[in-house]
């Protein structure tokens, strides 16, 4: 197995990133990768795993997660059920204890990428308990009184989305990396691995517009990089050309444009910009 990122021929990784990985890789430490949503964040760690041929356990954190849950619950409920009704599983504990992401990755036989997905969305105290076994890469089983240690220590990529400010203690044990939107020539690259041969006046045009839309001053959610492919998936299917969305560019908004503006304040905003546009010319 490769001991170095690389990239992928699905993935586009510039340089920093790739040291970045790099880095976290050679100091042992998990990678906290930042960004706006739509960056690619979740997408690295699918890529880092294969590109080093590493099975890949994906956490997701939600506003409810537990760090516990991370290394292990123990069923008591299921337990007690099983007492009342007689059943021989109930001598042994071992029965009723659920291993969590973390645990899986601790025992793989091989050495894993483990994606802890979206941080910043659980409770402030969530990173603070994970300190500890991150950084021993252990944990104790209260229930069995065994140790759990990683057999092959796990790459660990974490995602935030910025919703909240990390702990302190927290950021200090990682390897920080902040993933910058795309710039035009790096987004066609990472264009033309998911529509390759795409005509180039097209892109070049769609491109425009898109980065245009995205520096509109008080937009409420700027379009993303997952959000400008669908966009021109759509725009391939319907065969549209580069002809067809200038016709509608300048001060109207573009074609098909519900795959890049998702409310309603931000489609009247551009609306109503465009209204103002016209009046100044005339």
């Amino acid at each position: 197995m490769s001991a170095r990122f690389e990239g992928t021929a699905d993935y586009v990784a510039t340089e920093d990133l790739t040291v970045a990985v790099n880095a976290a890789i050679t100091l042992q430490r998990p990678l906290l990768v930042k960004g706006e949503p739509g960056t690619g964040k979740t997408e690295l760690a699918r890529q880092v795993a294969e590109s080093l041929g590493a099975p890949m356990i994906e956490w997701n954190i939600k506003s409810t997660t537990r760090a516990q849950q991370g290394l292990y619950e123990y069923d008591a409920v299921s337990r007690l059920r099983d007492s009342q009704l007689g059943e021989e599983r109930v001598h042994d504990v071992k029965n009723y204890i659920r291993k969590g992401k973390l645990w899986q990755a601790f025992e793989a036989e091989s050495r894993v990428v483990l994606l802890i997905d979206e941080i910043d969305k659980a409770d402030i105290e969530f990173p603070n308990d994970l300190l500890q076994e991150l950084d021993r890469m252990e944990f104790h089983v209260y229930e069995t009184g065994e140790t759990i240690a990683a057999t092959n220590r796990p790459i660990v990529i974490i995602t935030s989305n910025n919703e909240k400010e990390l702990p302190d203690a927290f950021l200090r044990r990682c390897f920080f990396h902040y993933i910058r939107f795309p710039d035009m020539e790096t987004m066609r690259k990472i264009v033309e691995v998911h529509h390759p041969g795409i005509k180039a006046d097209l892109l070049t045009t769609a491109l425009t517009q898109f980065f245009e839309l995205r520096e509109m001053q008080g937009l409420k959610k700027k379009p993303s990089t997952s959000e400008v492919l669908d966009w021109l998936k759509l725009l391939l299917a319907e065969d549209l050309s580069a002809a067809d969305l200038k016709q509608e560019g300048g001060n109207a908004l573009p074609k098909l444009h519900g795959a890049l503006l998702k409310n309603e304040q931000d489609v009247h905003l551009f609306e109503r910009l465009a209204f103002m546009a016209r009046g100044q010319r005339r």
